[in-house]
């Protein structure tokens, strides 16, 4: 089914906000077997909003708008959306209660403009909010359909997850089945060059790659008759290119690396701290963000100057001097003093320089030691992107870190 998404708020044009919104949806309606033909964004204007609204609807049998359900005078999604699906708004007891009980439960007053989000078509399917005021919904006329949903992303992925999402798979015949592989260490090109004859020779299951900061992925997706038959054929074809690039994969299912990691730990009951220079505490808030983490993780240290490394790790100053803060001397040193302070079972540092400035002979931008410790274990890895970026360098880094711990401990 050929879509569009529309977004809808003067915010968005302003760029006063990201539009994470459109990325999201992007991503699980192709998943559904949706394709999404063009991303538009209009601002608080009644007949902008109309007019993309039948500007889509024209080569589009599906649109799903984000924004402008909201109690202001310039919330008028609905108001446009009945204009061109040819309704009228009526007030629905049940949606008034269910806005009034949110209040409650969050102990604001509810004021009277708020009455306005409980009219909503009278031809509509209704899609409650439980993350906040404004009802989604959905309207169809002639085949065509157009779904409205909240703007504020934590209401409208609630919202698309408990409700549009399983409205949207039951207008398909068909029973959709996908996996995403995650992989690191290689990049979109080259995963695609070991895949190539899968990707040209597919028809059902289907392959897609995709690119994301310092790490790749590829979709796996299959359309038939039945559920099981879907997950068959998905399967099969994951382990054809688990045979292939399983070296690379981490997840099969779609996680982020650093929950895989932090999941083997937390079931392993392995302890786990970390001392970073050039990451300064990426690691260590990537990590604190996973629920049930406490259980393992220990400390994290921001050992960031020569006499941070030496006071709070032990690196000696005869080390630094030889070889350098960045060098794998010093990042060994690291780990094996942050082993003395935590008695962590993994110990985890790194050092570098991050850029875009700070290099020296022989020491380029990009240039990362990291270093492990691990029962008898003491490794280090090196790393040299050559990029400026000191984004780049960072998040290189973090994921460099978790790939390490994955590889050699768990």
């Amino acid at each position: 089914m050929k879509t569009a998404i529309l977004s809808i708020g003067t915010e968005l044009l302003f760029g006063q906000i990201t539009n994470t919104n459109t990325v999201y949806l992007s991503q699980k309606l192709n998943m559904l077997g949706y394709d999404v033909m063009y991303h538009y964004t209009v601002g608080d204007n009644p007949e902008r909003v109309r007019a993309m609204v039948e500007l889509a609807l024209e080569d589009c049998d599906l649109v799903i708008t984000t924004g402008g359900l909201g109690p202001t005078q310039d919330d008028l999604t609905k108001e446009m959306v009945c204009q061109v699906m040819g309704d009228r708004l009526v007030l629905m007891d049940e949606v008034l209660e269910e806005i009034a009980e949110y209040f409650r439960r969050n102990g604001r007053p509810m004021t009277e403009n708020n009455r306005k989000q409980a009219y909503v078509p009278s031809r509509a399917k209704v899609f409650l909010n439980e993350e906040g005021s404004a009802p989604g919904f959905a309207l169809e006329k002639d085949g065509k359909y157009v779904v409205c949903m909240p703007g504020p992303p934590r209401e409208m992925t609630h919202m698309f997850e408990k409700s549009v999402m399983p409205y949207l798979q039951s207008m398909s015949e068909d029973v959709i089945c996908y996996r995403m592989l995650r992989a690191f260490g290689i990049g979109e090109s080259s995963l695609e060059t070991k895949l190539m004859d899968l990707i040209d020779a597919q028809t059902d299951p289907t392959l897609a790659t995709y690119a994301k900061e310092g790490e790749c992925s590829v979709r796996v997706a299959s359309k038939r008759k039945s559920a099981e038959e879907a997950r068959v054929a998905v399967d099969e074809m994951v382990a054809r290119i688990m045979k292939r690039v399983g070296e690379y994969i981490y997840s099969c299912d779609d996680e982020e690396l650093v929950q895989v990691v932090c999941r083997k730990l937390m079931a392993r009951g392995l302890t786990l701290s970390s001392a970073e220079s050039c990451t300064g505490g990426k690691f260590a808030a990537a990590v604190t963000d996973i629920p049930g983490i406490s259980a393992v993780f220990q400390r994290g240290l921001v050992t960031y100057s020569n006499e941070a490394k030496m006071e709070e790790l032990g690196v000696r100053e005869e080390t630094l001097k030889k070889y350098g803060a960045v060098s794998e001397e010093t990042a060994l040193e690291m780990a094996e003093g942050l082993k003395r302070v935590s008695g962590s079972d993994v110990c985890v540092s790194v050092t570098g320089i991050a850029g875009p400035g700070g290099a020296t002979d022989g020491k380029p931008v990009g240039l990362v030691y990291i270093g492990l410790v691990y029962g008898d274990k003491k490794l280090c890895r090196k790393i040299q992107t050559g990029d400026d970026s000191r984004h780049w360098n960072r998040q290189y880094s973090l994921l460099s870190m978790l790939d390490m711990i994955n590889r050699n401990v768990l």
